[in-house]
C-alpha cells in the first residue's frame, strides 16, 4: 500500500511537470521572442516557427543539466527516501504556483530562481529536521553531520552567484557590445546589412531557444524524473522501508532516456505555439527596450532620478575628456531620426541582432559549465543595457524605464524570497503531515491551477490592476530605500 501512495506521489510530480513546461514556456517565451518580435523581422508565426525549431532540439540534448536536481543543491546520500519525496513533492507544487502567478500578472520572472530556491528551501527544512533531531545523522567517522554536509554548499552557492551575477554582467556587455555596433553600422545602415541582419535575428532567435531548452528544462523536469529514479531505487533496494532508505544513488550522473526529453521537447513546443499568455509575457520587456517615446507604463521613483541625474554627471564629465570633433562624430553615429523601422517596430534588427547573439553565447557558456544561469536574467539584461547604449532612454523616459527594470528585478528578488520560504514551509507540513498532508497538498495544487487556467480570459483587468499594484509597491519601496540611504549618508557626514 506504502508503495502505491509513492508509484501516486511520482505520477502526480510527472503530471505537475507537464503543468510546469507549459507555465514555464509561457513566461520564458520572453527570452527568444522579444528580439524578433520588437524588430519586426518576421511575422509572429514565422518567429514561432523558428523558436519551436530551436526548443525541441535543445530539449532533446538537455540531458547533461540534470544533475542540478539530483544533487546539485543537496547531497541525497544523507537523505532518505521519504525525505526526497517530500522535498520534490514540495517543490514542484510551489513552483507551478508561482509561475503561474507571474505569468497572470505579466511579469517575466525566473524559472532557474524558482528550482533552485525551491530545492534550496525544502533541502533546508530536512536538513534542519535531521540536525534537531534525537538521534542526528552520523558520519563514516562517527561526527555529527552539520548543514555544510546535508546541503551540497558549494554548488548551491555558486548556482546562485552565478544566477545573480549574471545580472550585471549581462548589463555591462549588452551596453558595450551595443554602443560599439552602433558606432560601426549607426541608424543608417545598408540593405544588404538589412538583409543579413534580418538573417542574424531569425538564426539567433533559434539559437537562444535552443540554449534556453538545453539549459533550463532541467527546471521543469529535472525534479519529477529525479522523483522517478528515486522511487526505481527504493522499489528495487529499500524493502518497504522509505524513511531508512537513502538515496545513495542520486549522487551519480543522470541517465535520462532521450524518449522522455522528446517528449518534453513536444510539450514546450505546443505551450509555445498554443499558449496566450506567452504573448503576454513578452509584452513587457518590448515595452521597457523599445526606441521611441510613448505612454510608459511604469511611473518614477526617487531611486531612478538619482541614477539618472547621476548618470547624466558622469557622461557630461567624461565627455570633456573627449575631443570635440570625435564627439560630434560619436554623436552622429546614433542620429535615430534616419532609422526607417518597420511599422509597429520597437527597435531596429541590428539592436535585435546584438540581443540574440550576445544573450546566447552567454547563455552557452553558463551550459558549458553545467550551471543553471538564467536565460531570463541574461537576455532581460542584455536587451535592457542595449537599449540605454543606442540611446533610447531619453532624459523623459529614462526615469520611467530605469523604474521598470528596478521594478522587475525586484520581483525576480521576490521569487527567490518566496520561492525558498513557501517551499521550506510546505516541505516541513509534508513531513510531519505524512499521506494526509501529501494528498490535501496535492488537491490545492490542482484546485489553484485550473482556477487560475479558468478564470485567465475574463481577469484581465483585475490582473493589470493586481500588475500596476505591485509596481506603486515596488516604488514606495525604492522611495523608503532613497530616504534611509539619504539618513545614512548624512549621518556619517558624506
Amino acid at each position: 500500500m506504502v508503495n502505491v501512495m509513492f508509484l501516486g506521489i511520482v505520477i502526480f510530480l510527472i503530471v505537475l511537470a507537464v503543468f510546469d513546461l507549459v507555465v514555464g514556456v509561457s513566461n520564458d517565451a520572453v527570452n527568444f521572442l522579444n528580439s524578433a518580435i520588437g524588430a519586426k523581422v518576421a511575422s509572429f508565426k514565422t518567429i514561432v516557427l523558428i523558436a519551436a525549431i530551436g526548443v525541441f532540439a535543445g530539449a532533446a540534448m538537455s540531458n547533461g543539466m540534470m544533475d542540478v536536481a539530483r544533487h546539485g543543491i543537496m547531497t541525497p546520500a544523507y537523505f532518505s527516501f521519504y525525505d526526497v519525496m517530500c522535498v520534490f513533492l514540495a517543490v514542484m507544487v510551489t513552483d507551478v504556483i508561482l509561475l503561474d502567478i507571474f505569468n497572470t500578472l505579466g511579469m517575466p520572472t525566473s524559472t532557474t530562481v524558482s528550482m533552485v530556491f525551491e530545492l534550496l528551501g525544502g533541502a533546508f527544512a530536512i536538513a534542519i529536521i535531521k540536525i534537531i533531531s534525537e538521534a542526528p545523522l552520523l558520519s563514516p567517522e562517527g561526527e555529527a553531520l552539520g548543514l555544510g554536509d546535508l546541503l551540497n554548499t558549494t554548488k548551491a552557492l555558486t548556482c546562485i552567484l552565478g544566477i545573480f551575477l549574471s545580472v550585471a554582467v549581462a548589463f555591462f556587455f549588452g551596453t558595450l557590445v551595443m554602443w560599439i555596433a552602433r558606432v560601426i553600422f549607426t541608424f543608417k545602415y545598408p540593405r544588404v546589412i538589412g538583409w543579413i541582419s534580418r538573417a542574424v535575428v531569425l538564426f539567433g532567435t533559434g539559437l537562444l531557444a535552443f540554449s534556453f531548452a538545453s539549459n533550463d528544462l532541467v527546471n521543469f523536469v529535472g525534479v519529477p524524473l529525479t522523483g522517478l529514479d528515486a522511487y526505481n531505487d527504493y522499489v528495487a533496494n529499500g524493502q518497504g522501508d522509505a524513511k531508512s532508505f537513502m538515496m545513495t544513488s542520486l549522487m551519480e550522473s543522470a541517465h535520462t532516456p532521450t524518449l522522455y526529453l522528446v517528449l518534453a521537447g513536444v510539450v514546450m513546443v505546443l505551450a509555445l505555439v498554443f499558449s496566450k499568455k506567452a504573448q503576454n509575457v513578452v509584452k513587457t520587456s518590448v515595452d521597457l527596450s523599445r526606441q521611441d517615446e510613448g505612454d510608459e507604463m511604469f511611473g518614477s521613483s526617487a531611486v531612478a532620478r538619482i541614477l539618472v541625474r547621476n548618470t547624466q554627471k558622469a557622461a557630461s564629465a567624461i565627455a570633456g575628456f573627449i575631443p570635440k570633433p570625435v564627439g560630434r562624430w560619436i554623436d552622429s553615429r546614433f542620429n535615430a531620426d534616419v532609422a526607417v523601422l518597420p511599422e509597429g517596430a520597437a527597435f531596429d534588427q541590428i539592436r535585435a541582432a546584438v540581443n540574440l547573439v550576445l544573450a546566447g553565447l552567454l547563455v552557452a557558456f553558463g551550459t558549458s559549465m553545467k550551471l543553471p544561469l538564467s536565460t531570463t536574467y541574461v537576455t532581460f539584461m542584455v536587451a535592457m543595457g542595449s537599449s540605454l547604449a543606442d540611446r533610447a532612454w531619453s532624459r523623459e523616459s529614462a526615469v520611467f524605464r530605469i523604474t521598470g527594470v528596478l521594478s522587475v528585478i525586484g520581483g525576480w528578488f521576490i521569487t527567490a524570497g518566496a520561492a525558498f520560504i513557501m517551499c521550506y514551509l510546505v516541505t516541513n507540513v509534508l513531513h510531519f503531515g505524512s499521506f494526509v498532508a501529501m494528498i490535501i497538498a496535492t488537491i490545492i495544487a490542482i484546485t489553484l491551477l485550473v482556477r487560475s487556467h479558468l478564470n485567465y480570459q475574463t481577469a484581465n483587468i483585475e490582473s493589470t490592476t493586481a500588475f500596476l499594484n505591485i509596481i506603486q509597491e515596488s516604488q514606495q519601496i525604492l522611495s523608503c530605500l532613497h530616504h534611509i540611504l539619504r539618513g545614512m549618508l548624512k549621518f556619517c557626514n558624506i
